[in-house]
């Protein structure tokens, strides 16, 4: 295995998590009271530790109210409701988005 490669993480801290997305941490706790698909688990401490499961489902989260304008209660009503198709939507546009710096990559060196 080279230094490129990275280890998946099982769990992520608030901080890091909070940070992958670039915003405040209270925005995370406050999605995570919001949405019961978000449940992180608790340490001892009560310090917050979320799985890979967990930040995708923010993603999906984050895509529904940022990028596609629902309201909380939409994003809710969808997800109840649609939460496979909201999984599948998700690879599907980060396999684009990966594909697209990919092209930009090659674009660069010719």
């Amino acid at each position: 295995m080279n230094k490129d490669e990275e280890i998946p993480k099982l769990y992520y801290s608030m901080g890091e998590v909070a940070e992958m997305f670039g915003v405040n941490q209270s925005q995370i706790r406050f999605y995570e009271k919001e949405f019961e698909i978000l449940k992180p688990k608790k340490n001892r401490k009560g310090n917050r530790l979320f799985r890979n499961e967990d930040v995708e489902n923010l993603k999906i989260i984050f895509n529904l109210v940022k990028d596609k304008g629902y309201t909380l209660q939409g994003a809710k009503d969808y997800l109840k409701n649609n939460h496979k198709e909201a999984q599948e939507r998700l690879k599907i546009i980060e396999s684009l988005e990966n594909m697209r710096s990919f092209l930009l990559e090659v674009k660069k060196s010719l």
